[in-house]
């Protein structure tokens, strides 16, 4: 099988269900954003521990999913297992062993860190396009929330890497 079909050099793509829509539909925006996210997630999983792989694995699990469903013009995949409330679980547990947040902090600091900051930065823009895109179709609630409460995890597991690898983050405004 041949990677190359040319059925998109018109500047249309195909999504489930057979349809043919521009590729700069909000739609792809959507979905490519999660893509794009998905691969920031493979470059940072071999930089965390075991734990926090073991849990980015499931969430590039989880982004495939959500992928899916938002190249779909049915809400046809089954969501039951992207559980926001693991990511809230695995924030508080974060969050237990950090300093309490008592001001901004720049996005930077270790490059596990940095990378992860970046890839909140594009976890926002995925769920920007993805409440875009529910304005012109029915997308379920949960994967709203689901992105939303990724990147607060995303910022923790930052804030985190900062915190193991003795990196002091920079509090804004400057001091």
């Amino acid at each position: 099988m041949k990677i190359y079909t040319k059925t998109g050099d018109d500047g249309k793509t195909s999504i489930i269900g057979k349809k043919r829509i521009s590729k700069d539909d909000i739609r792809i925006e959507a979905y490519g954003s999660v893509d794009e996210l998905n691969s920031w997630l493979g470059v940072i999983y071999n930089e965390v521990n075991e734990k926090n792989a073991s849990l980015i694995k499931r969430i590039q699990s989880d982004l495939f999913e959500v992928g899916a469903e938002l190249a779909s013009e049915k809400n046809e995949m089954n969501l039951a297992k992207i559980e926001p409330n693991i990511l809230e679980e695995n924030i508080d547990n974060l969050s237990e062993k950090l300093e309490p947040l008592r001001s901004f902090i720049l996005p930077g600091g270790s490059i596990t860190a940095s990378k992860l900051h970046f890839a909140r930065t594009i976890c926002r823009r995925a769920e920007r396009r993805i409440v875009s895109l529910s304005k012109v179709v029915d997308v379920r609630d949960r994967i709203i929330i689901y992105m939303n409460r990724l990147s607060d995890y995303l910022f923790v597991l930052a804030r985190y890497e900062n915190a193991i690898s003795d990196v002091t983050e920079i509090k804004w405004p400057l001091e």
